[in-house]
């Protein structure tokens, strides 16, 4: 059964979360040379400059759809995969201090769009790029995911298991949802280390002998399901099993 998509309301305590990892992946940049953003990521075929140009370039995304919503005029987050790729390789390869203005420049205007948008259109439907029907409540969710993970990606330093708790709690229950209802997750109980259930893909918890238990702190086990680690930090008991691939 489709889990619906995580959705944040737009009140100050959330509005702020998308603002401090905004100030956390700026403060990481300061320390970026031109030379550092050709180097590789672990994401396949992707350097720095590559994932810095899409945080760059998905904040005027989101603002279409902050259009779509406040117009009723479709307009779509990307014309298609091609055009996004296209999109952020041509702009990768920048100075890394191009690259960092722009992120400062987009993520400003994305914060003014979403603090001006009518509080009568937050309830109307859109549609992202990933497919779900959801509200404009669903961008704040995806940019705080964005940045979060994609800070990590940079492999600067930072890590998600370092993340703040609340941002970390957030991101960790959109991926659980994303697996919750996918076809070919596994059955699956996520654990703190206190023994709490933070998290359950597959089936009902308890309703199969072949369902696992997963346990390690949320920023472990969001690395984990993110596919950012390989398991470092969680455990069990019959081993990790395979996940599909996260988006």
């Amino acid at each position: 059964m489709p889990v619906e998509p995580l959705e944040l309301a737009p009140a100050p305590e959330n509005l702020r979360l998308l603002r401090d990892a905004t100030a956390r992946l700026l403060a990481t940049c300061e320390r970026l040379t031109d030379a550092d953003t050709g180097a590789p990521t672990p994401l396949p075929g992707w350097t720095r400059g590559h994932v810095l140009n899409h945080l760059a370039r998905q904040a005027p995304a989101l603002e279409r759809l902050l259009d779509w919503a406040r117009t009723g005029v479709e307009n779509r987050q990307y014309a298609s995969r091609q055009a996004r790729d296209s999109e952020i390789e041509e702009g990768a390869r920048r100075p890394a201090a191009e690259l960092v203005a722009d992120i400062v420049r987009t993520a400003g205007s994305l914060d003014e769009a979403v603090r001006t948008l009518p509080e009568e259109v937050w309830g109307r439907r859109i549609r992202p790029f990933t497919g779900e029907d959801c509200t404009p409540r669903r961008i704040l969710v995806i940019r705080l995911r964005e940045l979060e993970v994609h800070h990590a990606d940079l492999d600067m330093g930072y890590r998600l298991s370092a993340a703040p708790q609340e941002a970390t709690r957030v991101v960790l229950e959109d991926v659980v949802r994303y697996f919750a209802g996918r076809e070919g997750a596994p059955s699956v109980d996520l654990r703190d280390d206190d023994g709490a259930l933070v998290g359950a893909l597959g089936v009902e918890e308890g309703a199969g002998s072949a369902r696992r238990t997963v346990t390690g702190t949320p920023g472990d086990l969001l690395g984990w399901l993110a596919g950012r680690t390989g398991g470092e930090g969680v455990a069990c008991p019959e081993g990790l099993p395979e996940l599909p691939k996260w988006v």
